[in-house]
């Protein structure tokens, strides 16, 4: 159960322009922005950083995912985990297979060199902070500044939302809610 009530959205008529753009973004207000929405300007930023980490990165849909869903299995995140597996990961080109996999990826046949370079960057940023020269050096051997930055930026954001998340506890949606 969430620490922090959840806003309900026909009670806060003052918070209209900023749901109608939640909904818009995300196609309904989902629990995260229920509950950042006592701060709107908190909720406005994260809905932007979001979108634009995940839409305005020249990241390919399948390389965002393949580190998603290694950073919310790894930490047991339980509400990405019902968000990306299998929906998103399955139009984003990572198989349910694959997704299983990346509990143990380095085991795993499935990836290509590069996918494996970024999987090893995205768990060095979990253990972190530090990420050695070696793991750096191999994902730029794969992708250039922009991309590197991205990459960086997508892991980091994933790890604040699993913090997020787990301090305020936010529920999962409903099944029909996703």
């Amino acid at each position: 159960m969430a620490r922090i009530t959840y806003i309900d959205e026909q009670g806060h008529p003052e918070l209209s322009a900023q749901i109608g753009s939640i909904k818009s973004g995300r196609g309904a207000l989902i629990n995260i922005y229920k509950l950042l929405l006592h701060s709107p300007p908190v909720a406005m930023s994260w809905l932007e950083h979001s979108n634009t980490i995940r839409w305005g990165s020249t990241l390919t849909p399948r390389l965002r995912e393949l580190v998603i869903v290694r950073i919310v299995s790894a930490m047991q995140y339980a509400y990405a985990l019902q968000q990306h597996v299998p929906t998103i990961a399955l139009a984003d080109g990572v198989s349910a297979q694959e997704c299983e996999a990346l509990n143990d990826w380095r085991a795993s046949g499935l990836f290509n060199q590069a996918e494996r370079a970024t999987l090893a960057y995205a768990d060095a940023m979990l253990d972190g902070p530090e990420v050695s020269d070696e793991v750096f050096d191999a994902v730029r051997q794969h992708y250039g500044e922009r991309e590197v930055v991205e990459l960086t930026v997508l892991v980091g954001t994933y790890l604040m939302h699993n913090r997020v998340f787990r301090a305020l506890r936010v529920d999962n949606e409903p099944e029909s809610g996703t």
